[in-house]
């Protein structure tokens, strides 16, 4: 297999998005475990990244063949390999199904079987009821299917305790809360790609003015989730610092997008927003490791 071909399959999986799916993952392996892993919490927590990231890439590249006719409408996705055609369906399929099967198979041999059904829920709840029935049929797609890309940290946890715990579903909801107000304002300013793709996004079906103040209120509502880790003493001061910190300059951008909309504002708030959870976790990282006295 020539590299161009590894590469255009490797394209599939959608790599910054799993790489953000298994970075999550991992602070619930992490905040799973109290104080620094032994060896064997390394061993469990490297194989269930490694299954968690082949599911994900499974799921990434079923989504691709699902969608590849919108894809091709689309600009932002029109470079993909199967909006090209340049991998067939059946390949994609199979592609898709070894590395689902690999993954499965790791998470439940060498971790647990609750981690594997967790997650092959997961790549369900993505792949066919986001992709195939949610986001066609309504504008609330990206509310409904959040639930599956809040999932990584309720995997990670999982994977370590074999349960999940009232943790896990914190951070849980802050993700799935995250979710609205990252893909609305990716929509604000793509709304004629997704116009044309025939997608009904929020601002194609309810327009400009009310996504931007979907996406204020959710920012409010995500600000009061992101305290909950320190106020269910999961955390300390300096996740609250961070946390207050990021939550008001999402909320900030929210409030400054609902007031006065430029196709500019909307891109810097799609990019905090990823910013916003990522440093976010990061601290939740950190700071699980500074003791308390």
């Amino acid at each position: 297999m020539t590299s161009s071909r590894l590469a255009q399959f490797y394209a599939l999986t959608k790599p910054r998005v799993v790489q953000l799916i298994v970075f999550c993952a991992l602070i619930g392996m992490v905040l799973a475990v109290p104080g620094l892993p032994g060896p064997g919490d390394l061993r469990i927590g490297l194989v269930a990244c490694t299954g968690i990231w082949l599911v994900a890439g499974a799921a990434a590249a079923f989504n691709c063949l699902v969608e590849k006719g919108i894809d091709a409408k689309m600009r932002r996705t029109a470079w993909r390999p199967t909006a090209k055609g340049e991998l067939s369906d059946a390949q994609t399929l199979v592609f898709s199904a070894t590395l689902c099967a690999l993954g499965s198979w790791l998470l439940y041999e060498w971790v647990n079987p609750l981690t594997m059904w967790l997650t092959l829920a997961t790549f369900i709840g993505y792949a066919v009821v986001y992709t195939v029935i949610l986001k066609p049929l309504t504008p609330q797609n990206i509310v409904i299917g959040g639930a599956s890309g809040a999932m990584p940290p309720v995997l990670g946890w999982a994977a370590m305790t074999g349960d999940v715990g009232p943790e896990a579903m914190i951070l849980f909801l802050i993700i799935f809360l995250w979710t609205p107000p990252h893909f609305w304002a990716l929509a604000l300013y793509r709304v004629e790609d997704y116009r044309k793709s025939g997608l009904p996004m929020l601002p194609v079906t309810h327009g400009n003015e009310f996504t931007r103040l979907q996406i204020l209120l959710y920012t409010l509502v995500l600000f009061a989730a992101c305290l909950m880790p320190f106020a269910y003493g999961m955390s300390g001061w300096l996740y609250l610092v961070c946390a207050v910190a990021l939550g008001a300059g999402f909320t900030a951008y929210g409030f400054r997008l609902w007031r006065r909309y430029s196709d500019a504002l909307a891109r810097r708030t799609f990019r905090f927003s990823l910013i916003h959870l990522s440093v976010l976790f990061a601290a939740l990282l950190v700071d699980h490791y500074i003791p308390r006295y």
